[in-house]
């Protein structure tokens, strides 16, 4: 009852969210990140972000998301740099059929590029650090590069400030939920805004047409 209404107070105190979509290229492209024992049982949470942007545009958000993962990683990783791998299997594994689907719908994709801000994982898929690690990681790892050489993926880097997966992987103060809503969710008033943009535009439309 008390996380019910957590629930309650927080719909109530809250603007309604509102996920903006733009016009793109149709082009898939992911945000990968993980907590490294952030959970109960000494469990780690994977974080996703994927959004469609521009060709030219794959490495910056400037789309709503599709998907956001929030995941615990079932087995107990080892390090960092293992959970952070693992959410790269994860969030990989998850944007295979949607790729599929865009593709059925014409929209041909590229290689989608998968953002991590963890330099130990980037070196691993790109093989610039050779992994001496468990059977599981070595079937992660294998499977990651397995794809990306059938230009499924590119992996590539940046610093954590830039992965809007990192959001999903812990557990935030409130204010910090406040700064992160703007980036991620648009203001029902930016919806309005719009809305009366769009009205404006179609009743001129119809007045040049009469």
């Amino acid at each position: 009852m008390k996380k019910v209404k957590q629930f309650l107070d927080y719909a109530a105190s809250q603007e309604d969210a509102v996920v903006t979509y733009k016009a793109s290229d149709m082009q898939l492209a992911i945000h990968s990140d993980a907590s490294y024992l952030s959970e109960p049982k000494s469990r780690s949470r994977a974080g996703g972000h994927h959004f469609l942007t521009q060709k030219e545009n794959i490495t910056n958000v400037d789309n709503g998301a599709v998907l956001n993962l929030s995941q615990v990683i079932k087995a107990v990783m080892s390090s960092a740099a293992e959970a952070e791998t693992g959410a790269l299997f994860l969030n990989a594994k998850l944007a295979v059929p949607i790729r599929h689907t865009l593709e059925e719908l014409g929209h041909p994709q590229g290689k989608t590029p998968i953002q991590t801000d963890n330099s130990t994982a980037y070196g691993i898929v790109n093989n610039k650090i050779q992994p001496k690690q468990t059977k599981a990681m070595d079937m992660r790892f294998y499977w990651l590069k397995d794809r990306e050489a059938q230009n499924f993926f590119q992996f590539h880097w940046k610093p954590g400030k830039n992965n809007m997966a990192d959001y999903w992987t812990k557990h935030h103060a409130a204010i910090h939920h406040a700064n992160m809503r703007p980036q991620i969710l648009s203001r029902p008033s930016v919806l309005e805004k719009l809305r009366q943009k769009l009205k404006g535009s179609l009743s001129q439309a119809a007045a040049r047409v009469c």
